[in-house]
């Protein structure tokens, strides 16, 4: 019975070694992968972008319908779907009141939106990197300038903030674009002050600056890249919000214009059409934001825990 015991005791450390000897032979991108694997929600969220972003990218091949035809075709206006027998043939979400289909304008419209959050928080995150290192990296009066600008413009609630640039500089999806990008610009200011004041301090730092090292060099192949983490995984989240913005710009007519099929926009052309029993007309649009929505905040909750160190198992 001892001998039993011992035997197995001595294959289970053989086990635990071997096991360990593998992990330590993991790459750092290996065992991110390892991690993110693992976290099923951020797998089901990046399932759901990648779907959006096929979609987006193929629209044109699996659309079966021209999303702005011209002239509209009124006789064919807010039509049901596949639910009905009343529906149309090739419209299986049915029309609008301009008898367009909803689902071409729905997969034209992820065009739109991705776009909107991926050029939105690139230029957040621009503009957040060239003030938070600034800021965190220089200090000083640098520092005290920099701050009260990103404090006076948390002072605004986003959205407001956001129609009053649109109403100063134009309205359009350009300038939306713009503007979210303004608006979201002093949180990623913030985080990237942050993560830089904590790698300033660093050893590797300080042995950049005892070699000679000039600050350019120190900024741009020490601080920047090893303070990202945080901004990447921010962002991806700040995606999620700059598509509820963009929609609700278009909602209220100051995003993308028509005939551009904007999911907001969408909304706000078919909120009438809801009393009188055609709901799909808006449902569908609310819908593909939300999944939107849904599957970035599910990629970003995944690579926070991914890439933060604390939470590593």
């Amino acid at each position: 019975m001892e001998s039993r015991i011992i035997a197995k005791t001595q294959e289970l450390i053989k086990r635990f070694s071997k096991s360990a000897k593998e992990r330590k032979r993991e790459t750092k991108t290996q065992e991110l992968i390892r991690r993110f694997r693992s976290n099923k929600s951020a797998v089901f969220g990046l399932i759901l972008i990648l779907v959006l972003v096929f979609c987006a990218i193929f629209a044109d091949v699996i659309s079966p319908n021209d999303p702005t035809p011209s002239p509209p075709e009124l006789e064919k206006s807010l039509k049901p779907g596949f639910w009905s027998e009343d529906g149309l043939e090739g419209m299986p979400l049915g029309t609008d009141m301009l008898g367009r289909c909803i689902l071409s304008r729905i997969l034209h419209g992820a065009r739109i939106s991705l776009s909107v959050g991926f050029v939105a928080v690139g230029i957040a995150v621009l503009l957040g990197i060239a003030f938070g290192v600034t800021a965190g990296y220089y200090g000083g009066w640098a520092d005290s300038i920099l701050m009260r600008i990103v404090d006076i413009m948390f002072s605004f609630p986003g959205l407001l903030l956001a129609i009053v640039i649109v109403a100063v500089i134009g309205q359009g999806l350009d300038k939306a674009m713009i503007a979210i990008g303004i608006v979201y610009s002093p949180q990623m200011a913030r985080i990237m002050r942050g993560s830089v004041l904590y790698v300033r301090e660093t050893e590797y730092i300080e042995a950049q600056r005892a070699i000679g090292s000039s600050n350019w060099r120190i900024v741009f192949r020490h601080v920047i890249p090893n303070s990202m983490a945080p901004i990447i995984v921010y962002g991806t989240l700040m995606m999620a919000s700059a598509i509820l913005d963009a929609a609700a710009l278009g909602f209220l007519g100051l995003g993308a214009q028509p005939p551009n099929p904007e999911w907001g926009a969408m909304l706000s052309d078919s909120r009438f059409y809801i009393v009188s029993g055609a709901w799909w007309a808006a449902t569908f649009p609310g819908i593909a934001i939300v999944f939107a929505v849904l599957g970035l905040n599910l990629l970003g909750d995944g690579l926070r825990d991914v890439l933060d160190p604390r939470l590593k198992t």
